[in-house]
């Protein structure tokens, strides 16, 4: 047991010698879990591209991570990769188990892999893993345990080992190879030639060989330490730290800087030495690494450091200037003051005061390798820490104690002290902010003494500043107002006491603190800064500090020896830095890193100077050493990572890397119109203080407002030209030089040069079909016009016929009425004679006188003869055939047969005379008449079934 014991000691002890040694300012680190990169657990090796893009041999495959967004890249055979190297055109070579090859963008800008297994003799294609990958020149260097394969150009060379290559490396321009039982050798001329037997490194295992001084190397082996190698020489370089190296394993190294180094173990986490091989400082779970187990290290472009850990990935901002100092690092409690005072860091915690002695020469204080120790009598909450009169003055919940060393001496207990001040220029006396009201503390001989109480308002008064000019002292509560105590020409007594609220000027009654700073009080308020007008009694808006801070809600205000004022508003914290201006006579700096990180409501901010300014926060003390911080040497670069079609699987439409034309013609089909754009900075140790601004040219008018999001999507495009830009600055207002990606969205089916041409020949053939329609539109109404126009004239032609008609009708009618005068008047006429000469005939008879019986004769004789003269017949027939269209004539022509006596027979009949009417105009009977009648229609050839009156009447001897 007790064995087993002494084994645990020797295996703690070193680690915790080690912890001694550490600086007590502690770098930021960041570690990512596989869960959260989504690869396997191991990382073999790492590299970094020109644009900062890093690699990670991983157990699935490469991946990547450019700042933002994480990419596992399977190989074929979903082999573990082993290692990795990124040669002079970007080509990513690596090497795997039974797989050599490189990684390139093909032409969408996705990382594609090319097999150079192929290339390898067959004999000696199968091999093992590849741990190491040497670039030399054109030379490439591939290391198995069995074999290093050689490509130079189109040659292979390949160089077997009967037991193993353990290790593989470059330093200048000569590649080193140790091979078991044979020691280390170097190529030169085709050949590995031994450089070094010693049987220390032939029993041992080689992990790096690294410049040491000129022509000397540095060697670090698995389990035996470090060595010099002095030409062929090797020597044993002793350090502190040997029992670790001895009980631990180093599974390799790489050098930071002419001085320094940095050494990956099994168990101890990450080491760094320095030449001498002294240990500047360890990172292991303690500080932050996800594991303790380095498998490999990356000093990336900033001169920070990555880690390949067994589990998980690790990031240490190295060269940052931000760090974290834990006085208890076991517990980690907040600091609430802190104060450099003999040579001597104190801070004030929740839980008491730590010290730790440090070297005040040194620039950075973070450095000082140190121990922090609990100063004695200290137990409680702590408020604040004052230099005054050449002491240092602690307040804490009990009262005030005066610190001495590692040991502190209370002064007064019972009443809690939040702050001090000495009570004037050249006036050694202190006044002290307490939790009800103002004490008054006396210095002489070299001692503080308490002569008690200046204001009894029993109000916490956790902000003062002392007025000389108006012989007062100003102290503010958050939820009262601000108190304006007015004292004694002597300082010794107060006078008078007024409190001050939003009547008099302040914007709000809460929320207003008292500081003095640039020589001048201020109420920093929710509204901005305010300053007293005494003349007005009344506070206003300062005239100074407006234009600084605007109406920003400020909750505290320090300044510093420069001149530059910090403030903190809304758990953010910035300064004013005067300095390092612009285009204007101040510039405001913000740190982004510290955001909510602070103690909210308790902010406490010490500038000792612009490499060493301490912010009391959540978890310990935060260290900023403001110059370097403030000269940023690494602006920020912008990336574009992947382009992807929204809402489609495997939509990657651009991998993000730029090939050599960079592809700025790319078309997209119309129907990929909704675009997902990432973008991301490889300025790793400022990723909190970046912010993008993008513009889709041919849609965006202007620049995007600066945000930390590193994506942005846009939907529905319309067709057209398009050129993505985007740019990123960090909180300095550094400014990256843009990057640009330019595509275009082809037009829909029906928006293309063929569609259009189509709408084109179909427009002019639609324009030819209306002209067409139009014409025959326009010649459908001509003929509609026409036919109108000739119905018009028909009707008018038919209203004149009609009109004709009825004339003639008329014309008839009234030859008619004519012909039937005439007719009657013949009948009558006839009548007439006819009773004329029955009554003349008797008077014939009667008359004696022959002379008188012959006149009477005569004159009978005469009547006969004018009752059968065809004069009137002749006039008759004219007259009928003009009213009735020659019917007597056409009837001769057709029935040629018919006689004179037929003819007037017919016309009389034309006319609806009756048997007696006609046998009167005849001068025959009307026996004779029906006789003349039944003769006429055998002569018309008449059916017995037709009416004679109405053939004559209605039947035209033509249509006969």
């Amino acid at each position: 047991m007790r064995y087993f014991f002494l084994i645990f000691l020797l295996a703690i002890l070193p680690q915790f010698y080690l912890k001694a040694q550490d600086p007590i300012g502690l770098p930021q680190v960041s570690s990512y879990s596989s869960l959260e990169y989504k690869g396997g657990t191991q990382n073999w090796g790492i590299a970094q591209d020109r644009n900062g893009i890093l690699y990670f041999a991983n157990n699935e495959g490469l991946l990547t991570y450019n700042g933002a967004y994480w990419k596992i890249y399977p190989t074929p055979n979903k082999t573990i990769i082993r290692s990795v190297k990124i040669d002079v055109d970007g080509k990513i070579y690596i090497g795997g188990q039974d797989e050599i090859g490189y990684f390139s963008p093909n032409e969408y800008g996705v990382l594609t892999y090319h097999s150079l297994k192929y290339l390898i003799p067959t004999k000696d294609r199968q091999f093992a893993d590849v741990w190491d990958i040497v670039f030399n020149g054109k030379e490439i260097y591939f290391r198995t345990v069995n074999k290093i394969i050689r490509f130079n150009a189109n040659k292979v060379d390949v160089y077997p080992t009967p037991i193993a290559w353990v290790y593989m490396g470059k330093v200048e321009h000569r590649v080193y190879a140790q091979e078991i039982n044979i020691g280390l050798k170097v190529f030169n001329a085709g050949k590995w030639d031994v450089i070094c037997n010693d049987k220390r490194i032939i029993s041992g295992n080689v992990t790096s060989v690294l410049p040491y001084n000129g022509d000397t190397l540095l060697i670090t082996t698995l389990n035996d330490g470090l060595f010099l190698l002095i030409g062929k020489e090797l020597i044993n370089k002793k350090t502190a730290e040997d029992k670790i190296f001895y009980n631990d394993r180093i599974n390799g190294a790489i050098q930071i800087n002419k001085d320094l180094y940095a050494l990956g173990t099994t168990s101890s986490g990450l080491l760094i030495i320095n030449r001498k091989g002294s240990l500047i400082r360890q990172f292991s779970y303690t500080e932050g690494l996800y594991n303790s187990n380095i498998r490999n290290i990356l000093l990336d472009q900033h001169q920070n450091l990555w880690l390949g850990l067994d589990d998980g990935i690790s990031f240490i901002a190295f060269n940052s200037a931000i760090k974290h100092i834990y006085p208890d690092r076991k517990k980690q409690v907040s600091s609430y003051a802190s104060r450099i005072f003999d040579d001597r860091l104190y801070v004030g915690t929740s839980n008491g005061v730590f010290s730790a002695p440090i070297n005040t020469k040194q620039e950075d204080l973070s450095n000082s390798q140190s121990q922090f120790s609990e100063v004695v009598n200290t137990k409680g909450q702590t408020w604040g820490l004052a230099e005054i009169n050449k002491h240092l003055l602690l307040a804490n919940e009990d009262g005030t104690s005066v610190i001495d060393g590692n040991n502190a001496k209370q002064l007064y207990k019972g009443l809690g002290t939040w702050l001090f001040s000495p009570i004037a220029k050249g006036n050694s006396n202190v006044i002290a902010g307490t939790y009800t009201g103002l004490q008054y503390i006396s210095y002489k001989d070299n001692e503080f003494s308490n002569r008690g109480t200046i204001a009894a308002l029993n109000e916490p008064l956790r902000f003062m500043a002392v007025d000389e000019k108006l012989n007062c002292i100003w102290a503010s509560h958050p939820y009262r107002g601000i108190f304006k105590i007015d004292l004694s020409p002597d300082k010794q007594k107060m006078i008078k006491t007024t409190l001050l609220t939003q009547k008099d000027g302040l914007p709000f009654t809460l929320y207003n603190y008292v500081f003095k700073v640039k020589n001048r009080i201020v109420a920093a308020t929710a509204d901005g800064i305010y300053e007293y007008d005494s003349a007005k009694k009344k506070f206003k808006p300062s005239q100074f500090f407006r234009p600084i801070f605007k109406k920003l809600s400020i909750q505290y205000l320090n300044e510093d020896p420069d001149g530059n004022i910090w403030f903190v508003t809304t758990k953010k914290v910035g300064v004013v830095d005067f300095n390092k201006t612009r285009n204007s006579s101040f510039t405001i700096v913000e740190f982004p890193e510290l955001t909510s990180k602070i103690v909210a409501g308790f902010e406490n901010i010490y500038p000792y100077n612009d490499r060493n300014i301490f912010i009391g926060a959540n978890k310990g003390l935060i260290h900023i050493d403001y110059r370097k911080y403030a000269a940023n040497i690494f602006k920020p670069n912008v990336l574009l990572g992947q382009i992807r079609i929204a809402g489609k699987t495997d939509s990657v439409f651009f991998g993000g890397y730029f090939t050599g034309e960079r592809r700025a013609k790319q078309k997209l089909s119309f129907e990929y119109n909704s675009l997902h754009f990432e973008y991301a900075s490889t300025l790793f140790e400022q990723k909190e203080n970046i912010e993008f601004s993008y513009k889709l040219q041919g849609y965006d008018d202007d620049w995007s407002v600066w945000s930390s999001k590193s994506e942005k999507d846009y939907t529905n495009l319309a067709h057209g030209k398009y050129v993505f830009w985007v740019k990123a600055r960090n909180n300095l207002g550094n400014e990256s030089k843009s990057i640009s990606y330019a595509f275009t969205i082809s037009p829909a089916w029906y928006r293309s040069n063929v569609a259009y041409v189509f709408y084109f020949v179909l427009f002019i053939y639609m324009l030819y079909l209306l002209i067409k329609v139009q014409e025959k539109e326009h010649k459908k109404q001509q003929d509609n016009l026409r036919q109108k126009h000739q119905l018009e004239i028909e009707r008018n032609e038919q209203q004149i016929t009609k009109l004709q008609k009825k004339q003639l009708e008329a014309d008839v009618e009234f030859k008619n009425k004519e012909l039937a005068t005439t007719t009657m008047h013949l009948v009558q006429r006839g009548k007439l004679l006819s009773k004329i000469g029955d009554e003349l005939l008797p008077l014939v008879q009667e008359t004696t006188s022959k002379d008188t019986a012959n006149d009477l004769k005569k004159v009978i004789r005469l009547l006969n003869e004018a009752k059968k003269l065809d004069n009137d017949w002749e006039q008759f027939s004219i007259h009928f055939d003009h009213v009735h269209a020659n019917f007597l004539s056409n009837l001769k022509e057709k029935y040629p047969n018919l006689s004179p006596s037929d003819l007037k027979l017919c016309a009389y009949l034309k006319l609806n005379l009756s048997s007696k009417e006609i046998s009167q105009l005849l001068n025959i009977t009307p026996r004779a008449v029906e006789v003349s009648r039944y003769r006429l229609r055998k002569k018309l050839n008449l059916k017995p079934e037709v009416n004679l009156f109405d053939f004559l009447l209605n039947t035209s001897p033509k249509s006969t």
